[in-house]
């Protein structure tokens, strides 16, 4: 099967890294898919979400003219117009035994880390963005 743009095709994971991971394609060709194309959540490291050797179905996004590929695991999934079923009935075994206050603050706690995770982003980037204006 030819690779092309548009196309989605099976691989394997031969590599990971911190920005994202490497898939071998068919014909022997070798494609990235970067963090950001890797799930529709955020995601902080890539060996979260996938293994060396795990089988992928990517989407290729570009080839460009030196032959790099660029691939997406999350542009390959069917889109889906139905809602989700979620079972109210079910709970996490390690939430069963908490109570409504220690589930309170369990949340409070991830929705502050994931605030400041975002006010540190937000000043990083502002930090870069400063420092190539300093020149004016």
């Amino acid at each position: 099967m030819a690779i092309a743009v548009g196309g989605v095709v099976e691989g394997t994971v031969t590599g990971i890294t911190n920005f994202g991971a490497f898939v071998q394609l068919p014909e022997g060709k070798t494609g990235l898919v970067h963090i950001s194309e890797i799930s529709d959540d955020y995601v902080e490291k890539v060996s979260d979400y996938l293994k060396r050797n795990q089988k992928v179905k990517v989407k290729v996004l570009s080839i460009n003219k030196e032959g790099k590929i660029s691939l997406s695991i999350r542009q390959a999934k069917p889109k889906t117009s139905e809602p989700i079923e979620i079972d109210w009935t079910k709970t996490d075994d390690r939430q069963k035994h908490m109570s409504f206050e220690d589930k309170l603050s369990k949340f409070m706690k991830e929705s502050n880390e994931r605030q400041d995770q975002l006010k540190s982003r937000e000043s990083r980037k502002g930090q870069k963005g400063r420092s190539k204006n300093a020149d004016f």
